[in-house]
């Protein structure tokens, strides 16, 4: 078995086990793998540090596939997940409805209000890693959310 640190194309990091690196290619490939965030199956290997012992990093994420999600074991971490998924689009709904959408013009858009520039408002859109962190550093207060992709019923 092989594990992997993968990264969705929102940018998203998640752990997923393998059969080894060739099951992972084929799969990849497929677009069996996907994010268990947002379910974005263009996926990528992220940098990874070397695991030396057999303790786990700072979080565990649960990995979801077509297959695993179809073969899963353990009913209660699905309904969980489903559950956890469920309060993630209700969150969505609620940034969407009270909130005024910037796009990729967050981070600018963040520093304007934070510095009294514009209008105190509440605003969502999109900001790089680097840019997350150059805000931070600002003191300019902000929530990253997992952004679920919207499922057409």
């Amino acid at each position: 078995m092989i594990s992997y640190t993968l990264r969705c194309s929102n940018d998203h990091e998640f752990e997923a086990w393998f059969k080894d690196s060739k099951t992972y290619d084929r799969q990849r490939k497929a677009r069996k793998v996907s994010c268990p965030l947002c379910e974005d199956t263009r996926v990528v290997k992220a940098p990874m540090a070397p695991r030396l012992s057999g303790a786990t990093r700072g979080r565990d994420v649960a990995i979801r596939s077509e297959q695993s999600a179809a073969s899963s074991s353990d009913p209660e971490l699905s309904a969980k997940m489903r559950e956890a998924g469920r309060l993630l689009a209700e969150m969505r709904e609620q940034v969407e409805k009270n909130c005024d959408y910037v796009g990729d013009r967050f981070a600018e858009e963040a520093r304007r209000i934070h510095y009294g520039e514009t209008e105190t408002r509440n605003i969502y859109g999109e900001a790089s890693d680097e840019d997350a962190v150059r805000l931070k550093d600002e003191g300019v207060e902000f929530q990253r959310i997992p952004w679920l992709r919207r499922r057409d019923a």
